[in-house]
């Protein structure tokens, strides 16, 4: 193997960020200048440092790591968490009430590292009742030979003894300054008290040794929240199999259904994701315009989206998270014949299916429904948004109906905007005797009104506030049909269509 680093230039000064085994072998490590390592290893292959990069690559590899649990997380390399013989980049993961599903807590750990290994990836792997512990573990009291270590339950303090003050994630400044006092195990800070402790080095060396054994609490956030329903099917080999993959989805769907149905909830957004050999991962989202728990239902709306699963090499783990759930109490079947209820059971489903069935095929928020808006223009009394997506709190928009007009005082059909019309009244407060639009004359016969509508002076934006007054009138001409006029500022406009 060829001697490799990445360089970083810090303040205008080259220095190595990270080596790998053969550079290491060599007597480097980071943070070395790149000049000295260079008089050490005069072969010594170099690559520019990309932070960003990393950042990436160990997020998507935080992401991969949540087929063992929902809470992991990229672990933070800010100052004060020693990168030199404790390394770099790293991951937490709160693997609590997950091990059995892997054979045991060292089962779990060899697993991973050995398929972290198959990646291309140097791994050392901890685990310990706290973060702390398990951190120091992992970069403290691993080898090569011996990579994973396990803490038994309890055991932290003793395990912890013979580490160096670096692995409490110190500042080097305050790990020299311990190791210059004579402070060079951790067992030498365990008769020390806070009083003594945080005068010389600080309040954060105090705040580590309590959450490394565990008499401070420290909390891990994943990158995203988990589910708060969560399936999870584990395969004896990959599959790869269109078939395989929907059995194996129709039984996740099952059993979280069944969780959904004892929680008294309905999935509102599901996410299968899938967890490939290659150490990457496919999701699948959808979204249901009710809460759901019908696992035939669901199948069906997966059904559509299947296809898109890229297996690759094939998929070692699945899960099924309802990411979003809203109440969704037990049904009453009703006391009628057999096919007199499933009928009526259709008809009160057919409509929420075929929006979800739409949905999924022509993508999230396609269809579209008109929602009122506390506005009395008319224009901006209503808004399209997502079909069966009221964010509103229950019976909001029932309210907003009951505070416009009746809807028969408005048109069935309302035009983009209003059209400029040719009328003519007998007086200048009227309604027209007669109007041209699109050049048919129209004999007026029946008009009510007017209906004046002014602007909206209260809202922010002036352009949307200062509207001209408009006097609206509902009209009918000869031929029965019926229209809605407004006059604004001596000008005649048509607005709407009657049924």
């Amino acid at each position: 193997m060829q001697a490799l680093a990445l360089v970083a230039d810090e303040a205008g000064r080259l220095t190595l960020a990270a080596v790998n085994a053969a550079a290491e072998a060599g007597g480097l490590t980071p943070g070395l200048p790149l000049a000295e390592a260079r008089a050490l290893l005069p072969g010594l292959v170099t690559v520019p440092h990309e932070p960003q990069a990393d950042a990436r690559a160990i997020a998507a590899l935080a992401a991969w790591c949540a087929r063992y649990t929902p809470w992991a997380a990229p672990c933070s390399t800010a100052e004060g968490e020693g990168r030199g013989a404790g390394g770099g980049a790293g991951l937490l993961l709160d693997v609590s009430g997950c091990c059995h599903l892997f054979g045991g807590e060292r089962a779990l750990l060899e697993d991973l590292q050995a398929r972290l290994t198959r990646f291309g990836y140097s791994a050392r792997l901890g685990m310990a009742d706290t973060l702390g512990a398990a951190w120091a573990m992992a970069r403290y009291a691993t080898s090569a030979a011996h990579p994973c270590v396990v803490v038994l339950p309890g055991r932290q303090r003793a395990a912890l003894a013979s580490l160096p003050p670096a692995s409490l994630r110190l500042p080097a400044g305050t790990v020299e300054l311990m190791d210059r006092l004579g402070l060079r195990r951790l067992e030498d800070l365990y008769p020390l008290s806070a009083a003594v402790l945080t005068p010389r080095f600080g309040a954060l060396a105090v705040h580590r040794l309590a959450q490394a054994l565990g008499q401070e609490a420290e909390s891990l956030s994943p990158r995203q929240a988990p589910a708060a329903h969560l399936t999870r099917q584990i395969f004896a080999e990959p599959v790869s199999d269109p078939d395989d993959l929907a059995r194996a989805t129709t039984l996740l769907l099952e059993h979280l259904c069944r969780e959904l149905a004892r929680a008294g909830r309905g999935a509102r957004q599901l996410e299968l994701t899938a967890y490939r050999s290659d150490g990457s991962l496919q999701r699948l989202t959808l979204g249901t315009s009710r809460p759901s728990r019908d696992a035939r239902h669901l199948r069906r709306l997966f059904t559509e989206k299947l296809p898109r699963l890229d297996a690759g090499f094939g998929i070692e783990v699945m899960t099924l998270g309802a990411t979003l759930t809203a109440p969704l109490a037990a049904q009453q079947m009703e006391l009628r014949r057999e096919d007199d209820a499933a009928g009526a059971a259709a008809g009160a489903q057919d409509i929420p299916e075929l929006v979800d069935r739409l949905d999924s095929r022509l993508g999230s928020g396609s269809v579209r429904a008109p929602r009122l808006r506390e506005s009395h223009l008319p224009e901006r009394a209503f808004a399209l948004t997502p079909a069966g997506r009221d964010d509103a709190a229950p019976g909001k928009a029932n309210d907003d109906w009951q505070r416009t007009p009746h809807p028969k005082l408005r048109p069935l059909r309302l035009l983009t905007r209003p059209e400029p019309v040719e009328a003519l009244s007998l007086l200048p407060d009227y309604p027209p005797a007669q109007f041209r639009w699109r050049r048919v004359l129209h004999q007026v016969v029946r008009a009510e009104g007017p209906e004046r509508l002014l602007g909206e002076w209260w809202r922010s934006d002036p352009e949307e506030g200062e509207i001209p007054e408009r006097d609206y009138f509902r009209v009918e001409d000869s031929d029965g049909r019926r229209y809605w006029l407004f006059r604004s500022e001596g000008h005649w406009f048509l607005h709407g269509l009657f049924g």
